[in-house]
């Protein structure tokens, strides 16, 4: 019996991992598996050796404030990898954790494979990790062509899969009368998949949603969460009184939802590009506190913090982050472009232009034969 074990450190790195183990399911049955994982592995009846919570931290200053808690984490993950001996540890995502964790087994057991995917934003900033990854990294997957230089460069196998959240799926039938009702058109919003981005986001969002009902009166918010964080969320909207608006955690309505929306404000993130695969338009926003805002100014050596836009050098979905997210600037985007169906066809075009180089409609094929291969 061959071993994986996947190793990932926040909900949207679950999710990734989770498509292409479930192709490897579907392919092979002499495998058995153990993760650090969410809701999505967990649904593929792969267990977790804990809550993926205790390992999801954001931003520099919550990490610098649980740095001893971390490392011990840190250790403790690459110890029970290596107990569980498997011929691949497969790690998605979050590299500041799931790298750290992979190196540490490498050091241990140098006959583990490991496979990482979900290039860390070396064009972004740290360029100069890459020539440290060559010394425990065999494999690395990446989600978009322009990433192969910076890999082949410094003799890093490294293999391009396209994005599986671009992979067209079944359109299954969903009834989401119970969600939705009195035909109001749907408005998407994406607060985040973390406690710590949601609580920083909903008072905004809020605020904006109240702007938004004194002038539109046929709209219905739903707010997309985490099986985990939908209660969390839907009781916020209990406090504040909301009647035209609901928080959704299952993701095959969430993907219904966002098809039917006439638009959709998201935190910034991997969220985007399955917006604009479902072509509906948006705007990103994001907030984080000063120091980490500091820090990350100085660091990053890109103009713009969504995928689309970096690839596109351009603002083809506009970004309202730091001081401009706030209620009124997002509202007013918001009211802007709803009144300029030419604008939000242009934007529609034009992403979807950007993320045809993003796609191979089989990465998760691609993904699960590499993890094959070196088995």
């Amino acid at each position: 019996m061959k071993k994986i074990f996947i190793l990932t450190g926040e909900p949207s790195g679950d999710k990734l991992a989770s498509k292409v183990i479930a192709k490897l399911k579907r392919s092979r049955s002499d495998i058995e598996y153990l993760s650090v994982g969410g809701e999505h592995l967990k649904d593929l009846g792969v267990k977790s050796l804990y809550d993926l919570k205790e390992v999801t931290y954001l931003g520099f200053t919550r990490v610098l404030l649980n740095i001893f808690k971390i490392k011990r984490k840190i250790n403790e993950t690459a110890k029970e990898i290596v107990k569980f001996k498997p011929d691949i540890l497969f790690s998605a995502d979050s590299p500041d954790f799931t790298l750290r964790v992979a190196k540490k087994v490498k050091k241990k057991n140098p006959n583990i494979k490991t496979i990482h995917f979900v290039a860390p934003q070396v064009w972004v900033w740290r360029e100069h990790r890459v020539k440290q990854f060559k010394s425990f990294l065999d494999h690395i997957l990446l989600l978009f062509p322009f990433e192969k230089k910076y890999f082949d460069k410094e003799g890093i196998q490294s293999t391009f899969t396209g994005h599986p959240l671009l992979e067209e799926e079944e359109k299954s039938k969903v009834d989401i009368s119970q969600i939705i009702k009195d035909n109001k058109k749907i408005f998407s919003i994406y607060p985040g998949s973390r406690v710590s981005e949601i609580n920083v986001l909903t008072p905004i969002l809020f605020e904006f949603v109240k702007m938004m009902n004194k002038k539109y009166k046929d709209l219905f918010f739903v707010f997309h969460s985490t099986a985990e964080n939908v209660q969390f969320i839907q009781n916020l909207l209990l406090k504040e009184g909301f009647k035209n608006c609901d928080a959704i955690g299952d993701e095959k309505i969430k993907s219904h939802i966002l098809r039917l929306s006439i638009f959709a404000v998201a935190k910034s993130g991997t969220i985007s590009l399955e917006i604009c695969n479902a072509k509906i338009p948006s705007i990103i926003i994001y907030k984080m506190g000063m120091f980490n805002f500091f820090i990350v100014k100085m660091l990053v050596k890109v103009k713009f913090a969504n995928i689309i836009n970096i690839a596109a050098n351009e603002e083809v979905i506009p970004e309202l982050l730091q001081s401009k997210c706030n209620p009124k600037d997002i509202y007013n985007m918001v009211d802007k472009l709803l009144t300029d169906k030419q604008t939000l066809e242009k934007q529609v075009t034009k992403s979807q232009e950007i993320i045809r180089d993003f796609k191979t409609e089989k990465s998760t094929e691609i993904a699960s034969a590499v993890l094959l291969n070196h088995l």
